[in-house]
């Protein structure tokens, strides 16, 4: 508020040293950024590619407003969050743009086939980055191919925080149905499926998948442990 602002019409009385509101280097406003096309959509809602400060971004349109976990985070795996702009509904999040698309739909795309070492790459950025989530106490749980960004020589990042918690874990038994059963840990349903080893996955890799479904959880890989182990099977098959 202005100064010589008055506090209220039932009173006389004026604001003499307004208190500005603090803002960081994230908060950003709705004029200062341009939409274009749009991209898809994510947990928040419809996602836009944009135009700020004369680059391209994409932007997440937001009905409510919700935890920016992402502000206090840097990876080069992990999508980067250039601001927020909050002056006005739907609020906007503004992240950098990754011009490749989701893993799932080049994964799909039989006309850009992955080599296998490519996709052992992949796994590697995918552990690096959740690695980094691990050490700030946050938890993804929808860790998948739809939700990693392929950008600048096949380089993942991981994307779509909505379902994020820098919080325990907890199952909602209303909202089984939106858990990714097959990747889910055993204790979290009675009935999990498992796929079978696929065609082109290399048996090295496949013992590290089905350490991660061991029943007892402290039995199972970090993500610093699988990081390690993928890097080292890319330099075999590299």
């Amino acid at each position: 508020m202005s100064t010589q602002t008055q506090v209220r019409k039932a009173s006389n009385a004026m604001i003499r040293n307004p208190i500005s509101k603090v803002k960081d280097e994230h908060d950003l406003r709705h004029e200062d950024i341009l939409l274009d096309t749009k991209l898809g959509q994510g947990h928040f809602g419809d996602v836009h590619k944009a135009t700020f400060k004369n680059k391209p971004v994409s932007v997440k349109k937001c009905k409510a407003t919700v935890d920016y976990i992402l502000k206090n985070y840097n990876h080069p795996n992990i999508i980067k969050l250039i601001g927020v702009a909050t002056d006005r509904h739907p609020i906007y999040i503004i992240m950098e743009l990754v011009q490749g698309g989701n893993l799932l739909k080049l994964l799909r795309d039989d006309s850009k086939t992955l080599s296998v070492p490519e996709k052992i790459k992949m796994s590697e950025d995918a552990a690096s980055g959740m690695s980094y989530l691990e050490g700030k106490s946050c938890i993804h749980r929808d860790l998948a191919a739809r939700n990693c960004l392929v950008g600048t020589k096949n380089i993942l990042k991981i994307n779509d925080f909505g379902m994020s918690r820098e919080e325990e874990y907890q199952i909602d038994s209303n909202t089984m149905r939106q858990i990714p059963i097959k990747w889910t840990a055993p204790e979290a349903m009675n009935y999990g499926y498992r796929m079978n080893q696929p065609p082109e996955c290399p048996d090295a890799v496949w013992e590290w998948i089905q350490a991660c479904w061991r029943k007892e959880p402290e039995d199972r890989p970090n993500f610093s442990e699988i990081k390690t182990a993928m890097k080292k099977i890319h330099k075999i098959f590299k």
